[in-house]
């Protein structure tokens, strides 16, 4: 990794023993901290959540909290490095979450395969991912300035944390927002009645920070899809007592993925008119890359096209899987990337399980029957959709500090090279360590299933891989119709609030601005923001819009600074500084429950 002239820099350390900022041995400081220490401790809960639950938590959050206190040192200057330390760290945790797969291969009854092919194929789908993320990026962060929740967490609290201003002007917001998550996420894993009504902490302090006009989408569509519920029971879409989402987030992911075809259109159509006019191609050097390595996008097509090449090379060789079916599954990389990331964007959800049954789904469209290598295939998409969904989220953070693009990327990698490793290490420990991880749930009764261990993402999968030979021709027509929707719903959304006349109308009266706001939000909501509601459960929704509410209402009705006093950056506000807190406290619930639950049964 090249160091930054030091020079460039300027010397921020609050102690002279540190080394200096720009440095190898700055570098090597950072990436021990992210990969020796703090990605294996987030992996580990990670896994473990997978194997118990079947969810886990992203560890940008916790990352970037312990990782500012590795960099508190460094001042100001330390909010880059605690960024780069929390985009590793998040790596390699995130592909430690990538054993689930490992565990469905045993389910499925896969012959025993050598483990260096295992991380060979995981590091090439994740190096190949990691590109197809940094790619996107201008699009989804910078030029859509999509929230990223979680993205813009990390963010403020690099900045409070490292910025004694910024900590003594913010500190009571984040951290009475830390401290009520911590308390909620506990309270809702030990408490019957929270537990019942899904408290989650981090849902409301997502809806903090987007808003009323993200959060009610969420809720409306997710009211929707249940009161739908007896009519998908009445065609055979759904059996009784299945919950709506089963079907939901079919549909859901077809509303993304409508609404990204007219985006997308549209960006690229101003692309193109850009690339004709030579005075915009001069544009001044972004700040974040004055110092240090310069981003290059040939450099990253490259990049993009030697790791695709060795993903498809190593499931054709290592694993006789077909050419056209890896070739597919690269395809739907591109277009799960963008989609998914939209959606973590804008509600930090980012439904890779759903990318991996979809997955499925098309390639039993096509004729697949061989659950193996359906396996296989989908393996490429959920695992690319994790690694570039945290690749823009590790992004939104970087531009938002001003981080060096090719410097975060980097990391990444690095982080990426040992997670790959770690993944099936930790799956291979688990599952020698508790042998009923190895026993396939989707032949037990529902008496015979361990309790301690339910597997329910490894459950998701099989049962979707078990469909290839008895496929659904509905699922696909259930797709079809959300990107219909998404496609018409997006068109009017860009006719109506393009118009100048309406946009005039709308600021005219206070009845004129409710009127856009029922519309907006209620109405014809985005289907970005509405295909939330498909994915989770509805009290989830309810979570999320109910702080979308209040944060609107409070930054509606509270005071303007006075003349002369000191604000907050703009995306430092109360509410999203507390929204932030939330998650970042009911993060560090799960990650002590976490550990708790594993100590319990070692």
């Amino acid at each position: 990794m090249s160091s930054i002239s030091v020079s460039s820099v300027p010397d921020t350390r609050r102690w002279a023993w540190l080394p200096r900022v720009g440095s190898w041995r700055y570098y090597a400081l950072l990436g021990a901290i992210g990969m020796l220490v703090l990605g294996p401790l987030g992996g580990i809960t990670a896994a473990f959540m997978n194997f118990s639950i079947g969810f886990f938590v992203g560890g940008q959050v916790l990352a970037g909290i312990l990782g500012s206190v590795v960099t508190y040192g460094y001042g100001s200057e330390g909010k880059h490095g605690a960024n780069y330390i929390q985009t590793t760290a998040a790596s390699v945790a995130g592909m430690m979450a990538m054993s689930t797969l490992i565990q469905a291969m045993t389910w499925m009854g896969m012959p025993p395969v050598p483990n260096w092919q295992l991380v060979t194929y995981m590091l090439c789908i994740g190096m190949m991912a990691a590109g197809i993320g940094m790619l996107y990026t201008p699009i989804l962060v910078e030029r859509m300035q999509l929230t990223f929740p979680s993205g813009l967490a990390v963010a403020n609290i690099l900045r409070a944390l490292t910025d004694p201003v910024l900590l003594k002007r913010s500190v009571s917001r984040l951290f009475g927002g830390m401290g009520a998550g911590l308390a909620a996420g506990f309270s809702a894993a030990k408490i019957p009645l929270l537990e019942a009504i899904e408290l989650s902490a981090s849902t409301f302090g997502a809806g903090l920070i987007v808003g009323a006009r993200v959060g009610i989408p969420a809720i409306v569509g997710g009211a929707v899809f249940w009161a739908l519920g007896p009519y998908f029971i009445s065609i055979g879409w759904l059996k009784a007592g299945e919950p709506f989402r089963k079907i939901a987030f079919l549909i859901a992911l077809g509303l993304i993925l409508g609404a990204a075809i007219v985006d997308l259109t549209l960006i690229f159509w101003r692309a193109a008119r850009r690339l004709r006019d030579v005075n915009a191609a001069q544009t001044e050097v972004p700040e974040e890359q004055r110092t240090g390595p310069r981003a290059s996008t040939p450099r990253l097509l490259a990049w993009v096209a030697v790791w695709t090449a060795a993903t498809v090379a190593c499931g054709v060789n290592f694993f006789h899987e077909p050419l056209g079916y890896m070739l597919l599954a690269v395809g739907l990389v591109y277009v799960f990337a963008i989609v998914n990331g939209i959606s973590l964007g804008l509600t930090d959800s980012n439904p890779i399980s759903s990318a991996f049954v979809v997955t499925v789904l098309i390639l039993a469209s096509i004729g697949l029957k061989d659950p193996m290598l359906g396996l296989l295939a989908a393996m490429v998409v959920f695992v690319s959709s994790s690694v570039a969904g945290d690749m823009q989220q590790d992004r939104s953070t970087g531009w938002r500090l001003g981080s060096n693009r090719a410097l975060q990327f980097r990391f990444q990698v690095a982080g990426l090279l040992l997670g790959a490793v770690l993944a099936v290490v930790i799956a291979k420990l688990f599952m020698s360590a508790y042998p009923v991880l190895n026993l396939d749930q989707t032949a037990m009764s529902a008496e015979q299933a361990p309790a301690q261990w339910t597997s329910a993402m490894t459950y998701k999968f099989v049962g979707a891989l078990r469909s290839l030979t008895d496929p659904k021709p509905y699922q696909t027509d259930a797709i079809w119709i959300g990107v219909a929707i998404g496609l018409v719903t997006e068109l009017l959304r860009k006719l109506i609030w393009g118009h100048a006349g309406y946009k005039r109308w709308a600021r005219s009266s206070k009845g004129a601005f409710a009127a856009d706001f029922v519309l907006d939000a209620v109405l014809l909501p985005s289907p970005y923001a509405s295909s939330f509601g498909g994915f989770v459960n509805l009290s989830t929704s309810a979570w999320f819009a109910g702080g979308g509410v209040i944060s609107s209402f409070i930054n509606t009705v509270a005071p303007k600074p006075k003349a002369g006093e000191d604000e907050l950056p703009s995306d430092m506000s109360s509410t999203s500084l507390v929204g932030g807190g939330l998650i970042a406290g009911d993060a560090l619930a799960a990650l002590a429950l976490g550990i708790i639950g594993l100590l319990s049964v070692l």
